[in-house]
Formats: C-alpha cells, structure tokens, sequence
C-alpha cells in the first residue's frame, strides 16, 4: 500500500470509528444488527440525496440520469481513479447543480449520514460487497449488473434487502422498457402459443485485447481499494479499465457483461423463478492471443425440464440469426418473438409475417427513485432478487465452462442426445469458429509491409491460432439442488459458487 492509500486507510478508520461510535453502532456490528441504522423519512417533495461509486463508462449514464431529476441531489462521487472526475465535474456543472464531494474509498460513502442512496458502478468484484455495506449503513442501493460476481453473493444482497429493509435495484435497464414489457406480456399471454425455448444472443463483435506488461499504478489511483475483495496482483492496464471484464479475479465474461441483460429477458419471458435442473457451458477463446481469460465463443445449455434456455456469446464477427445480433428469440408453438434491442422487436407467425410489434423506452433510474420514496419493493422494475437470479444463470454457465476439458470439434457425433435445439446450436457454433479462425490464420499469415517471407513470431502465432482452432471447451454437465442454490455431488463446482476474499473486504456469510 501506498503512503498516501495507508494515510487514507487510517483517515478513514478513524473518520468511521468516530462516526459509528456516536450511532452507538460499530461497523463488526451492522452484520448482526436487526435493522439497518436510522435513516431520515424521504417525502414526495423532498430531494434523495445519492452518491455515484464508479464512473469510469457506465457510471456517467447513472450521473446523467440522476442530473436530470430535481428531486436527486448528486451528493458524492467516489472513485479509485482521480482522473475520472473531470468529465463527471464537467457533467454537473452543465447541469447547473451543486458540486459535490469526491472520494476515492467508497466506504466514507456509507459511513455519511447526509446521503440516503448510493448508486454502484464498479467493477462486477465489487458489486456485492459495496451494495451489502451501503445496506448495512442504511442506505438504498442501484447496483449494475451482473449484480454480483458469483451466485452466493447475489444471494446474500437478497437477504441484506429483506433484513434492512432497503431497496435494491438491479441495472438490467430492459425491464423498464416498455416494448420489452409488452413483448414479455405478449409471450406469457400465450399468443405464440406454448414456448419450450428461449434463446439470449450477445452477438457483439469484441476485439482481442493484446498482451502488456505488468506496470506502476497510475497516479491517482487508489489500487488497493480497487482490488478491494479480489486477489492481491501487480497492476496490469490489461486487468484495469474495462478489460477487467475478461479476468475471472474481477469479471465475468461477455455473459455476464453485456449478455445478463438478455439472459434476464429469457428467464422473465420463461417465467423461470428460480435455477434451472442442469446447466452445461462450452467454447472458447479463439483466433486470440492476448491476456482475455473469459471465452469470446461460448453456448450456455439450461435445462427447465418443460423448456429450455439457450445462451449464445460470439465475439467474433457473425451474422445474425434471425434478424437478432444482441437480443433474444422465444420460440412457441404458433409463432416466435424476437428482441432486437433494449426497447422492443417483433412477434411473428410461422410462416415469418409480422403481426405485432413491440417498442419504447423507459426510465430504469427513475423507478429507482420513486421505489426509494414510496418505500414499496414491489415498485420496483428489477428488484434485487431478479437481477440475483438471471446472474446466477451467467455464474453457472461459467462453472461448468471452467470446470471443463479441451475436446476435438467434430461434425459427425451429437453432444447433447435427443437435444435438438442444443446440437444445431452447437454445430452452428463450430462453423463460425472455424471460419473465425481460418481467417485469424490467414491474416497472421500474410506478409506485412511487403516482406517476402514472415518473422518467426508472426509464424508461431499463426501456428497457434491454428491448433487452437481445433479444439475448444466442453463444461461438465452439472446437476443443480435450485431450492438450495447449489450443485448436486459437485463439490468442484460449489466452491465456484462463492470466492476466497481478501481481508478486509469480505462478503459476510450472514449478513
């Protein structure tokens, strides 16, 4: 740790230990409290007073939301990173409100009495511990999705919600949206008639992220805070600005970034309340070599006994399938709605006319705020419980991908038995990757710069990508205890289910 970040630490233990002990209330004591400490009665007419923990992408749409709403006073901005707050300053200031307080270690966030919410748009391996922590202090959270970072986290904010009775939403902005709504509705109306599979699709092109060298921490950055619960490691600009989301220590994959969004959409339009009986992940990281750990080509298997979910990340460039690239498809027995974006798509028969169509937005923020005022959880749009459920999905895709082994990709032996939806997922699957890496090979294989023959390097790494090719990822076929939340005779894949956690920042197993 840093001089200045040790003078911080200290600075803020004593700023918290002082403020606790005039609650009468330690902060080792919130985890066994039977409510959260007091917190002020917010009126209809009076301003909620909310702090923005993280701001670097995402965080900025939270700021500018909350900018636009007179009854929200942007009252704090944390953020490890102190040259972040340029364009967040710039954003208020234009908005002509009242500069607020910057800090870089979100726990004097909660520590201060003056603030009733805190909105968290951190890196996924902060999202739990932040969103527990501020309930714990008495304040309501908005936390980004994925909610957590495994399954046993989501659960324990559930539990935090309910014990401190607090209001928690979930950043999956799609269940404000009023074509989405209406295109759910239309599903579970029965209109498409019985549906026995929801597809989710992140189609999104995601270029390989290279290789870097471990390096100083930039100036201004509190790295320890930023590590927070996960493993202490050197800093790597490969594992920090966004492309922490390719890291297992701090992200979760394209699944879990941009994907929960449509994982959620299916299992809302399945009405899936709860786990699925068996989950299978596979794929792979190809036509790459970088520092990314997360697969860029992936196909997560759920099983709802009646129905199934299927999950599709390609990172590579592709072609859609049916009209969707980032969406979701819901098949029935008389026809199929497609999503193709965050405010609607299209239901058609089954012969492809269109015969409805589903659009317009919504505001995610803003049923946050009018859920923190009227104190009803059930006014909310993504209760916390939701975003728990549709992360763990994410979560245990990537279990049984992690626990899984290298296999040949083979065209003439089904996977999945009598599956039919899986196996043509499947095979569709190992034609665009070997398309994909056919054509990483032949790039790598091309003279750069008018040379007539390749350095050594540029042939290695074409001779790489071509074994890589080959083969990808087949996860393990896990059963799933849903009741309980766990795995059945895996005990490999339970201990996924939650992390070892680097002290102090630990996620409480009571909380």
């Amino acid at each position: 740790m840093s001089s200045l970040s040790r003078r911080r630490f200290l600075e803020d233990t004593a700023l918290s230990a002082a403020a606790l002990a005039a609650a009468g209330l330690g902060r080792a004591d919130r985890a066994s409290a039977a409510e959260a400490p007091s917190t002020r009665r917010i009126g209809p007419n009076d301003q909620v007073r909310i702090a923005q923990i993280g701001f670097h992408g995402q965080g900025m749409s939270h700021i500018n939301a909350y900018l636009k709403m007179p009854d929200v006073a942007l009252a704090a901005l944390c953020d490890v990173d102190e040259s972040q707050t340029g364009q967040a300053m710039a954003a208020v200031d234009k908005a002509g409100k009242k500069a607020p307080k910057f800090l870089q270690d979100l726990r004097r966030v909660f520590d201060d009495p003056n603030i009733d919410a805190v909105s968290i748009a951190t890196p996924n391996h902060w999202h739990a511990l932040a969103a527990i922590w501020a309930m714990q202090a008495g304040k309501d959270v908005y936390v980004e999705k994925p909610v957590s970072h495994n399954v046993l986290e989501g659960r324990r904010m559930v539990e935090a919600s309910r014990r401190y009775n607090r209001i928690c939403q979930a950043g999956t902005q799609c269940r404000s949206m009023k074509g989405t709504i209406d295109a759910i509705e239309y599903v579970q109306s029965g209109k498409i008639g019985k549906v026995t599979l929801a597809r989710g699709l992140c189609y999104k092109r995601r270029d390989t992220i290279g290789k870097k060298a471990d390096a100083p921490v930039p100036s201004g950055v509190d790295y320890d805070i930023w590590l927070g619960p996960a493993p202490k490691r050197p800093f790597n600009p490969n594992r920090f600005h966004y492309n922490w989301h390719w890291n297992w220590d701090y992200g979760n994959g394209d699944v879990g970034n941009q994907g929960i969004h449509q994982m959620d959409i299916a299992r809302w339009g399945l009405r899936a309340n709860g786990l699925p009986r068996s989950v299978v992940g596979l794929g792979g990281r190809f036509a790459y070599y970088d520092d990314g750990e997360t697969p860029n080509t992936m196909v997560s298997v759920m099983d709802y006994g009646d129905r199934q979910l299927i999950f599709e990340v390609r990172g590579l460039p592709t072609q859609d399938l049916d009209t969707a690239m980032v969406g979701n498809i819901f098949y029935g027995s008389e026809g199929i709605v497609v999503l193709t974006s965050y405010t609607g798509g299209a239901a058609y028969d089954l012969d492809g006319n269109q015969v409805q169509r589903f659009d317009g937005g919504g505001d995610h923020h803003r049923n946050f705020i009018d859920a923190v005022k009227s104190r009803r959880r059930e006014d909310l749009k993504a209760d916390i419980l939701e975003g728990h459920l549709s992360s763990a999905l994410c979560h245990l895709g990537n279990i049984s991908y992690r626990l899984g082994e290298s296999r040949r990709f083979s065209a003439h032996r089904p996977l999945f038995g009598d599956n039919a939806q899986a196996d043509e997922t499947y095979a569709r699957m190992m034609e665009h990757t070997r398309g994909r890496v056919f054509d990483a090979v032949s790039a790598a294989r091309t003279p750069r710069g008018g040379a007539k023959s390749l350095p050594k390097e540029q042939e290695d790494l074409a001779k790489r990508l071509e074994s890589d090719g080959r083969s990808y990822r087949l996860g393990r076929t896990l059963k799933v205890d849903a009741k309980r939340e766990r795995f059945i005779d895996a005990p490999e894949a339970d201990a996924l289910l939650s992390r070892e956690y680097r002290a102090p920042f630990v996620v409480p197993e009571k909380v």
